[in-house]
């Protein structure tokens, strides 16, 4: 759990042809130029009343930071810019902005020294966090993710962020353009056989020289867009309620099926997350699994910010589709 609990905490844990699948235009309704109050309910029920759209804003987790590029506004300040940098090539920075601190533990005086009229959060960061922030600057939360309704939670984010920045025209798009690539990719996998395919996606870290797997349930953001595509999630483990990741070794993978097909993302630059692809080349349990023996093994590219928005998740369907039906 390391990755998503640094994000969470870590959070918690691409090519160059997929950065084009970062739709990345400028903000649809900059052309209004709006100055009518505008007051929103946030991830925790508060109410939170901007002058206008904002537009000095700072971001503390990727997924926001992500839509709010798509939506064609650069955030000021951003949690872990390199962080960002590294497992989310897919809408990549235009701009510079002030690194604020860790996920886990932002500096309010970095956020203070940016003087923001919005700060963007997830509903992860301490109540006492939330509170030191409300003092610099509105502060608008968002839930990270809901294991009931992945997609639909991605897009009520990306709708509550449009609404803050004055951007909701270009959230329609964004939302058509994924409905589309989803529409598309399930075509391809039913024309190429694979409806209803067995598929089994993970990613994994190395912790303590322990090997540690983390299955995306039908819960997470991944799993839903699985899902979506027709493909049926291989996963016996239970996930938990907010992103649907479950926890196994690589003994735990013997209970997946013989025809599964086993998907994996890490990143070069983390070397701690890239097991599937390293120590357990040589791990004998590893080497002896049926999908292992017959080639069902799947690297999808870096990049693909797996809690991410819909750019993320239409580079992931091109991903997989390039690799089911190659």
């Amino acid at each position: 759990m390391k990755r998503l609990l640094i994000t969470a905490a870590v959070a918690t844990a691409a090519a160059l042809t997929l950065t084009s699948c970062g739709t990345t235009e400028p903000a649809a309704d900059s052309k209004k130029k709006t100055s009518e109050a505008i007051t929103l309910t946030d991830g925790t029920g508060e109410q939170v009343k901007l002058d206008g759209p904002a537009k000095k804003v700072v971001a503390t987790e990727w997924n926001v930071v992500e839509n709010m590029i798509s939506l064609g506004v650069d955030p000021v300040g951003v949690a872990d810019v390199k962080g960002y940098q590294t497992w989310d090539t897919v809408v990549p920075l235009k701009n510079d902005p002030k690194d604020v601190g860790t996920r886990g533990e932002p500096s309010m005086d970095s956020i203070a020294s940016l003087s923001p009229d919005l700060i963007l959060a997830t509903t992860d960061l301490p109540a006492a966090a939330i509170k030191q922030m409300r003092e610099i600057a509105p502060v608008l939360t968002v839930e990270p993710a809901d294991a009931a309704d992945p997609i639909g939670q991605m897009t009520k984010t990306l709708d509550l962020v449009a609404k803050a920045t004055g951007t909701t025209e270009q959230a329609d798009k964004l939302k058509a353009q994924f409905d589309a690539k989803v529409a598309d990719g399930k075509k391809a996998l039913e024309k190429a056989g694979l409806g209803g395919a067995e598929y089994a996606f993970a990613d994994g870290y190395i912790v303590s020289n322990q090997v540690q797997i983390r299955p995306f349930t039908s819960g997470s953001l991944i799993g839903g867009v699985n899902e979506k595509l027709g493909l049926k999630n291989a996963w016996k483990v239970k996930g938990d309620k907010k992103y649907g990741l479950g926890s196994t070794d690589v003994e735990g993978l013997t209970k997946l099926g013989d025809k599964v097909h086993f998907a994996h993302i890490g990143n070069k630059d983390d070397k701690t997350s890239t097991p599937f692809t390293g120590v357990l080349n040589k791990n004998s349990v590893w080497k002896s699994l049926p999908f292992v023996k017959a080639g069902n093994v799947h690297q999808l590219p870096d990049g693909i910010w797996m809690f991410g928005g819909t750019a993320s998740m239409e580079a992931y369907v091109d991903a997989v589709v390039k690799e089911l039906t190659k």
